[in-house]
C-alpha cells in the first residue's frame, strides 16, 4: 500500500529531553536513482529498505502507471518488473501530472532513453530552493548520441535516438543525480563510455554496484572517474538500500538541540563520509558502538576553531565533501553552541532564507548573503521561543522542527507535507522517544 503525505501541521511542545533508539529509514536520494533502473529490464528487481516518504511514494506511482507491475512486498520490500511499458503514456496529461509533482522524475529519463530509445520528462518539481538545473543530464544525453528538444511553452523535455554509442565526456558539474542518469543511459549504449568528474557519493556508488549485479559493466565506482562498457541487456537482481545518512545527521543535530541521550541503530557508519566529524567540531560528543552512534546527553556544547584561531567555518562540496542537505541542521544546531559558525551553502541561492524563522524564535544570525549566514550561539541562554511558522523545504522543515522541540513554549510548524516528502512518520518516531508533537 502506497501512503500518501499528510496535509496539515505539527504543534510542538518544545523543552523535553528525549531518550531511546531510532533506527534510519532507507536513502531517500538513493530510492530515487535505484527505483529508476529497474526500467533498464524486463525481469523482476527486488528492492528492501525503501523509505515510505511522499517523493519515494510518489516515484512508485508514477512507475506503476508507465505499466510497470509493482507489488508491494510489506516492511519496506517492494518487486518492480518492467516487462511491459507503455511508452504512449508519457504523451498523456497523466503523466505530466505525475512526473511535474516530483523532481526525482527526472531519473526515468536515462533508463527509458537507454532501453527503449525515447525519454521524457515535464518540468519536474521538488524543494523551491534555488535554480537547479538539468543541463548536465541533457548534455550526457546529447553525447551519446541522442537528439534533445525542449518545449518551453509546455515546460516538456524529450530525448530520442536511434542507438546511443559510448564516448568520453566531461561533466560541467558533478551533479549527482546527472551523473546517475548518464550512468543509467550508458550501460546499454554501443562501446565505451568515460565519464569524468563524476559524481561519487555513496548512493551512486550503489546504483553502480546494483547495475553490476544485474550485468553492467563499470570500472572506477567510488572515484570521479568512470569507465562503462555496454552490454546488449541487463538482467533482474536484489538490492538493499543504505541509511539516510541525512536522516542520521538530522537526528544527531536533534539529540544536541534537545540535550538528549539518543542511540542511532545501523548507521552504516562507511558511508557517513565527514558528517560524524563536522559534528564533532560544533562540540558534539558521538560514540560508535559497532554500526551504532551513541548521542549521549550533554548540557552544552562548544565550537571548535581553525588553529589559527579563526572563526569555524562549515562548507559544501561534492562527495567526499560535506553534504548540502545537512548545512540546514548545522545552522540551526549553531544557535545553541558556544561560539560562533560561519555557514556557507554554495550550491543553492535560496536554502538560507529560512533563517528569519530562526531569528523569531530568538537566533542570533546574520545572514550575510544568499550563500553564507553566521550564526552566534547562545549556549542555550536563552532558550529558543516558540513561534508559528511556515516549512519551506524539507531540510529547512526538519531543522524548524528541531528547532521548536528544543524551544521554551509551543511552536507550530504549517507545510508539513514538506516534512513528510523526506522524512518517515517522523511525528510517530519522535513521540516514542518522548517528544510531544501532535499532527493537526
Amino acid at each position: 500500500m502506497i501512503r500518501k503525505g499528510g496535509i496539515g501541521s505539527f504543534r510542538i511542545e518544545g523543552g523535553h529531553r528525549l531518550k531511546g533508539e531510532l533506527v534510519p529509514q532507507g536513502a531517500k536520494n538513493e530510492a530515487l536513482q535505484v527505483l529508476c533502473a529497474a526500467l533498464l529490464t524486463p525481469e523482476p528487481v527486488t528492492f528492501q529498505n525503501v523509505p515510505d516518504i511522499v517523493d519515494v511514494n510518489k516515484l512508485i506511482r508514477l512507475i506503476a502507471a508507465m505499466g510497470v507491475i509493482v507489488d508491494d512486498l510489506g516492511e519496506g520490500s517492494w518487486r518492480f518488473t518492467a516487462r511491459d511499458v507503455d511508452i504512449e503514456f508519457f504523451q498523456r496529461p497523466e503523466f505530466r501530472q505525475l512526473g511535474g509533482g516530483l523532481r526525482g522524475s527526472v531519473m526515468i529519463v536515462g533508463p527509458l532513453l537507454a532501453r527503449f530509445g525515447r525519454g521524457y520528462i515535464p518540468t519536474p518539481g521538488g524543494d523551491k530552493i534555488g535554480r537547479r538545473r538539468l543541463d548536465t543530464h541533457f548534455t550526457g544525453f546529447q553525447k551519446l548520441g541522442a537528439t534533445f528538444t525542449y518545449d518551453a511553452r509546455e515546460g516538456f523535455y524529450q530525448v530520442r535516438s536511434e542507438g546511443l554509442k559510448g564516448c568520453y565526456m566531461l561533466l560541467d558539474e558533478a551533479s549527482v543525480t546527472g551523473t546517475a542518469n548518464i550512468i543509467m543511459a550508458a550501460v546499454l549504449a554501443e562501446g565505451r563510455t568515460t565519464i569524468y568528474n563524476a559524481a561519487c557519493e555513496p548512493y551512486v556508488q550503489q546504483l553502480c554496484h546494483m547495475l553490476v549485479r544485474m550485468g553492467a559493466l563499470i570500472d572506477g565506482i567510488g572515484s570521479n572517474l568512470l569507465h562503462i562498457d555496454g552490454v546488449d541487456r541487463l538482467h533482474g537482481t536484489e538490492h538493499r538500500l543504505l541509511p539516510d545518512m541525512i536522516e542520521i545527521g538530522s537526528f544527531i543535530g536533534l539529540a544536541a538541540m534537545t540535550r538528549s541521550e539518543v542511540r542511532i541503530k545501523n548507521a552504516g557508519r562507511e558511508h557517513l563520509g565527514m558528517i560524524p566529524d563536522v559534528f564533532r567540531r560544533l562540540g558534539i560528543t558521538l560514540q560508535f558502538v559497532n554500526d551504532d552512534i551513541l548521542i549521549p546527553a550533554q548540557e552544552g556544547y562548544e565550537v571548535a576553531r581553525f588553529i589559527d584561531g579563526s572563526i569555524m567555518t562549515v562548507a559544501d562540496s561534492p562527495w567526499p565533501g560535506f553534504t548540502p542537505d545537512l548545512l540546514s541542521i548545522v545552522l540551526v544546531v549553531a544557535t545553541q553552541a558556544r561560539g560562533s559558525v560561519l555557514v556557507h551553502q554554495k550550491m543553492f541561492e535560496s536554502r538560507l532564507f529560512f533563517v528569519d524563522k530562526l531569528i523569531d524564535m530568538g537566533a542570533q544570525i546574520i545572514l550575510c548573503d544568499p550563500h553564507r549566514a553566521t550564526v552566534i550561539g547562545q549556549d542555550f541562554q536563552p532558550l529558543l521561543r516558540g513561534i508559528s511558522m511556515t516549512s519551506p523545504d524539507i531540510r529547512a522543515g526538519v531543522a524548524l522542527l528541531i528547532a521548536a522541540l528544543s524551544a521554551e513554549g509551543t511552536s507550530t510548524i504549517h507545510n508539513i507535507e514538506q516534512i513528510d516528502r523526506g522524512y518517515q512518520r517522523i511525528d510517530a518516531r519522535l513521540q516514542a522517544l518522548g517528544a510531544a508533537i501532535e499532527r493537526i
